[in-house]
Parts: C-alpha cells; structure tokens; sequence
C-alpha cells in the first residue's frame, strides 16, 4: 500500500514538473498565409506569438524583379566623299574624315572598311586601277588608315579602344579600322580619324579614277 502511494506522489510531482515546463515555453500558432496571386509556389505560413502584446509574421520569399536594355549601336561619318585632288607622280596624296560610333554592347564594336574594287579605277576603263599591284608594269600606292582621336567619350572602367590601321588596298577584302572592348557614348566627339592616301606614277594612264569605301560596324553584345 505504502508502494502505491510513492508511486502516485512520484507521478504527481512529474505532472507538476511537466506543466511548468510547458508554461515556460512559447509556442507559435499559424494564423495566416503568406502568397502570390495564382500560384502555390510562393505559400508561406504567418505565425502569432501567442502573447497579448505581441507579433505574427511571415515571409513570402523569391518574388523577382526583371527589366530590358535595348541594344544600341550608331555610327556617325562626318563626309560622303573624299577628294584627293590631282595626283602628282611620285607625292602622297591623302584625303580623311571622321567616325564618331556609340553602342551599349558589353564587348564594344569593331569597324571595318571596304575597297568595292581593289584601288582607284579609271572611270574610263575598269582594268586600269591604282594600287600596290604591279602587275600592269606601274608601281603606285593605294592606302587606308586610322588613328584615335585625342579624346575618348567611354567612362566605363577598362575601356579600351584600337584603330592604327596602315595597309595598302589591292583587293576587296575587309580593313579593320577600330575596335573597342567596352559601351561607350555616342556624345558627337569623333572616335577615329580615317584617311586614305594615293601616289600615281609618271605613267600612270591619265583619267579620272573613283573607289567605293563600305564601312560596317558590328557591335559585340
């Protein structure tokens, strides 16, 4: 009997222990949802604190933010024709003009030029061409060039931009002109001078002689 009665005063007092421990815990209660209109993905639970005063709160996480930049590549050349004048035998003759080029492509942009026929052409007969050929017996030149100009219109950090093109034109193919590796501002500061150079020889055939220059610039986004 005496048995019994420490086996129920021990159970008491485990009761007792047990209550208080509860009483000092706080327990959350859900009193809410958390959510993104049309979908289950984003629920969330709100819990309360169970306490007058007290919070409840909840988070709804991953909401994302999206935007668009257009890309934007320009390309300013200050004239439409180059005029070398009258060639004298044997003494360079240059013509130039300006480029100004802006674009937001994060590997900048290259410029390219390109002779439509392979020199100057006589107007009169397509096969006699100034150039660095000598094929035809007559040694004259034929030249494109660039260089930056002193100023750079980029704020971009690590910019860094090219054009000592120097090379003599006997063929059609492409003369890279400039190529810069970061944005930069189209602000009406010109970027590049291109020139372009000519020396006949005393026997170069007399006429009129014209060439095609295309330009293409290629922004790499």
């Amino acid at each position: 009997m005496a048995k019994t009665k420490t086996q129920k005063i021990i159970a008491t007092i485990a009761l007792v222990a047990i209550a208080a421990f509860n009483l000092s815990q706080t327990y959350a209660t859900q009193i809410g949802t958390g959510s993104v209109v049309g979908t289950t993905s984003f629920d969330a639970v709100i819990n309360w604190d169970d306490s007058f005063p007290g919070t409840a709160s909840g988070e709804v996480a991953g909401i994302v933010v999206t935007a668009t930049v257009d890309p934007i590549l320009n390309m300013s050349i200050s004239t439409g024709a180059i005029d070398l004048g009258t060639l004298v035998a044997g003494v360079t003759s240059t013509g130039t003009l300006d480029i100004e080029v802006g674009t937001n492509a994060v590997n900048g942009l290259s410029i390219t030029a390109r002779s439509s026929s392979g020199g100057l052409t006589n107007t009169s007969s397509g096969a006699v061409q100034i150039n660095d050929l000598v094929t035809d017996g007559v040694a004259e030149s034929y030249k494109f060039a660039s260089a930056l100009n002193a100023a750079t219109d980029s704020t971009i950090t690590g910019f860094s931009a090219t054009a000592n093109l120097s090379s003599e034109v006997d063929s059609t193919a492409e003369h890279t002109v400039y190529t810069s590796n970061k944005p930069e501002a189209l602000s009406g500061v010109d970027d590049i001078l291109f020139s372009v150079s000519a020396t006949s020889d005393a026997q170069t055939q007399a006429g009129n002689y014209q060439d095609t220059i295309t330009f293409t610039v290629t922004g790499n986004f």
